[in-house]
């Protein structure tokens, strides 16, 4: 049984779900995915590991209700029920090493799957600095958790509502500019790894980044996953997740996230039809 043993809001349309899953929180490290089922009809769907305690048994999944799936999760599932399946933990961990002076990027929610890469980079001995993103104040969260796993914490929002008024590439361009930095994790919407790839290739820093595109199995079988990396198709569930991002096709990737767009639109929209009908 995958129990939500917890579950609050953290920001506009996003919430954290502590769930029970002993197998895989006795396994998990950082850069790590499961993949959970709602239900016997539902689909799977790829969520980034966020913290775990293996004491505990449990899994802390931060999810943004977005589409059909995610806002099922988010209306209809609480603590106490559970969730059908929950599988893993899967993909490839993190490269962890002490590397000196790291940075670590994230946006919006990859805020949440940033925060074990940062403690784990910390543990190892490094420097490490975060910056944080997002579109407005409303959407951050969890950045008492960041500060707590790094040296020094960067805030930006593209309206100037908190901390610095940007986008996160703007800080990371000048960090990675001014010497020092040995590495860069990314994690966010594929747009913002693009140009925070592009920032650090020009800057010649290696930056990884956590890809997250269509996956059905999370095992390597379906192909639904594939990723160009180096003009090599690579599969992100069993490659991956994190690649090199000066290295990944990113027009590709991000024309393969909107390929079942249409689709995913209907689908939200026949279930929250559905919703409001029950209801009613």
């Amino acid at each position: 049984m995958y129990t939500i043993v917890k579950k609050r809001g953290l920001a506009d349309q996003i919430t954290e779900y502590v769930v029970q899953a002993p197998v895989v929180a006795g396994a998990a490290q950082a850069g790590q995915f499961a993949v959970i089922r709602l239900h016997e009809r539902g689909e799977r769907i790829p969520l980034t590991l966020a913290d775990w305690d293996a004491q505990a048994g449990t899994i802390t999944l931060v999810v943004q209700a977005v589409g059909k799936t995610t806002v099922e999760l988010e209306e209809r599932f609480h603590e106490g029920d559970a969730l059908a399946d929950v599988v893993g933990p899967l993909g490839e961990p993190s490269e962890i090493e002490e590397y000196g002076t790291v940075v670590c990027v994230a946006g919006g929610v990859g805020i949440a799957p940033i925060h074990p890469v940062a403690r784990a980079l910390k543990g190892a001995g490094n420097e490490v600095i975060c910056i944080a993103g997002a579109r407005n104040r409303g959407l951050l969260f969890w950045l008492d958790r960041l500060s707590d796993v790094c040296d020094d914490l960067i805030i930006t929002t593209d309206d100037g509502s908190h901390g610095r008024k940007g986008l996160v590439t703007e800080p990371l361009k000048e960090l990675v500019e001014g010497g020092g930095v040995a590495r860069v994790w990314a994690i966010g919407p594929a747009i913002m790894m693009k140009f925070c790839s592009l920032v650090c290739q020009a800057a010649g820093v290696p930056i990884v980044v956590s890809l997250n595109p269509i996956m059905v199995d999370g095992t390597g079988m379906c192909g639904a996953c594939r990723v160009e990396v180096d003009g090599v198709v690579r599969f992100a569930c069993v490659d991956g997740p994190e690649f090199r991002g000066d290295r990944v096709n990113w027009d590709l990737l991000i024309a393969r996230l909107a390929a079942f767009k249409e689709e995913e639109r209907c689908a939200l929209e026949q279930f929250r039809a559905a919703l409001k009908e029950a209801r009613e």
